[in-house]
């Protein structure tokens, strides 16, 4: 007889039981990590910018610009209406601001109210904001409006992905 140890039935059924219950446990575990990885190795279009308007129309009074862009949540593509508050600041630099109230989502508005002629306000809790996207102390937002990126190429204004400018009171 040979000095090898023999594998018995009960090893040989123990192995051959853990091996399958792995490759079952891999086969099952390997979409699951996938699903969770995935969003992080998924390439973001980040910069897209899309055309707004011409320079030449922007002045020194907030205007309301809008434009829509295509949207594609999982198998579900959707056109989605943007908008944007843009004017020239004291120094001619263009200041784009979101419309979206940082205090519950609302829309504002500019100069919408009489009592309050020169500042964004919100109608829904009575936001506001100065014309710069701070919020006013004393009023229900606690951050300042976001502001967009934005860039002009041959006299168009481009706008991006709107940025929260941070800060609060």
């Amino acid at each position: 007889m040979s000095d090898k140890k023999r594998v018995s039935r009960r090893q040989f059924l123990n192995y051959t039981l853990t091996g399958v219950g792995g490759f079952m446990a891999a086969g099952m575990l390997a979409p699951m990590v996938r699903f969770a990885i995935d969003p992080v190795l998924t390439k973001k279009e980040s910069g897209d910018f899309v055309s707004v308007a011409s320079v030449d129309e922007i002045t020194n009074e907030p205007q309301r610009f809008e434009w829509t862009i295509d949207q594609v949540d999982a198998w579900y593509e959707s056109e989605v209406q943007k908008t944007a508050w843009v004017y020239r600041n004291e120094n001619d630099e263009i200041v784009a601001l979101s419309p979206i109230c940082t205090h519950l989502g609302c829309t504002v508005d500019w100069a919408s109210n009489e009592e309050y002629p020169n500042e964004f306000f919100c109608p829904c809790h009575g936001g506001r904001y100065k014309k710069n996207g701070e919020n006013i102390p004393g009023t229900p937002p606690t951050a300042p409006l976001p502001h967009f990126e934005f860039k002009v190429e041959e006299g168009m204004l481009y706008l991006g992905e709107a940025k929260d400018t941070g800060g609060g009171v």
